[in-house]
């Protein structure tokens, strides 16, 4: 087949542009920044840009749309709206005019919102930020796509917080800082998050464009078990080799309050911090969610959640 990916030279789309390649396929990358992996088959250009985006998707058959404003801190926020909405709208119009009819979207989990329970495919959505609620949009736009045109085929994926070697987002630095001995715990650390190793997802969102599924389609992607803070702490410091006395605790009264004091900083600044309202948020609320679309396909992931740490651990934070 002859793919597009948006954000092919970003973390998950680099590993699934590779295995795409491995499985036979032609494929292209349309990025705002180059490839470092696959330069030769990189367009740069903007998903805001509707030129750009009708020129790569001219030809293809199947689109992965992975780019994406994901961070907690961008600004101005109109930029998630910009690239996440409009960047969305643009690759809809350009497959309606150039015949492509099938699409997969890297949505997130986060349009259930926070302490949702164990949200399955068919709960009500309720997402808490702007990035999450442009998310939800994006997929509104995809679906009003795939209902004006008969035939397209639309996934829709919902992952959970993705990890892996030569990531630096969450993980990694929640990682680090335990490898420092600078992490505090804040809350309980009862709370259970839901993970994603770049393995596995890679390997999921290839199943699905192989798979050729017909319709509106909507996968949650998560690698269960879901860990509780403690017990992804734990293994942690456990593998780096730290004691596993106690660490330091900090209530999430105190926790919230620090977040909105390093908050007005940043307002007042124009600097950006490791800590925010919105993270310690997101830290210390359970992210879980279901999987029973998922368990209805064929997909077995290569890996357990287990060794999807190991390997992220040695490759990240190799032991002397």
């Amino acid at each position: 087949m002859k793919i597009l990916v948006t954000g092919g030279s970003g973390f998950i789309g680099t590993r699934l542009v590779g295995e795409l390649l491995e499985g036979g396929h032609e494929v292209r990358i349309l990025d705002k920044v180059p490839s470092t992996h696959y330069s030769n088959i990189c367009q740069v250009g903007d998903v805001r840009d509707l030129k750009a985006v009708d020129m790569a998707v001219r030809g293809v058959d199947i689109v992965y749309h992975l780019a994406a404003e994901h961070r907690d801190d961008v600004r101005p926020i109109s930029l998630y709206y910009e690239v996440n909405v409009d960047g969305t709208q643009n690759l809809a119009n350009a497959c309606a005019a150039n015949g492509v009819h099938r699409f997969i979207f890297a949505s997130s989990v986060a349009v259930y919102g926070l302490n949702a329970g164990s949200p399955s495919e068919d709960n009500p959505t309720n997402p808490f930020n702007e990035y999450s609620r442009s998310k939800l949009q994006g997929e509104n736009v995809l679906k009003q796509w795939a209902g004006e045109n008969p035939g397209a085929s639309l996934t829709i994926v919902r992952p959970t917080v993705v990890f892996g070697e030569g990531n630096r987002g969450n993980v990694y630095n929640l990682v680090k800082q335990i490898a420092s001995g600078r992490f505090i715990m804040v809350g309980n650390g009862d709370n259970r998050k839901s993970m994603a190793y770049i393995g596995n997802i890679s390997a999921f969102f290839k199943y699905i464009g192989e798979a050729k599924l017909t319709g509106i389609k909507i996968f949650n992607y998560v690698d269960k078990p879901d860990l509780s803070m403690n017990e992804l702490v734990g293994s942690v410091r456990n593998f780096i080799g730290k004691p596993s006395k106690r660490f330091p605790r900090l209530p999430y009264g105190l926790g919230m309050l620090g977040g909105f004091c390093f908050d007005m900083i940043s307002t007042l600044t124009g600097k950006k911090f490791p800590i925010s309202c919105i993270r310690v948020k997101k830290f210390c609320a359970d992210t879980t969610v279901s999987i029973g679309a998922l368990k209805e396909t064929d997909f077995v992931p290569p890996y357990s959640i287990n060794k999807g740490i190991e390997f992220f651990l040695n490759n990240e934070f190799p032991r002397d």
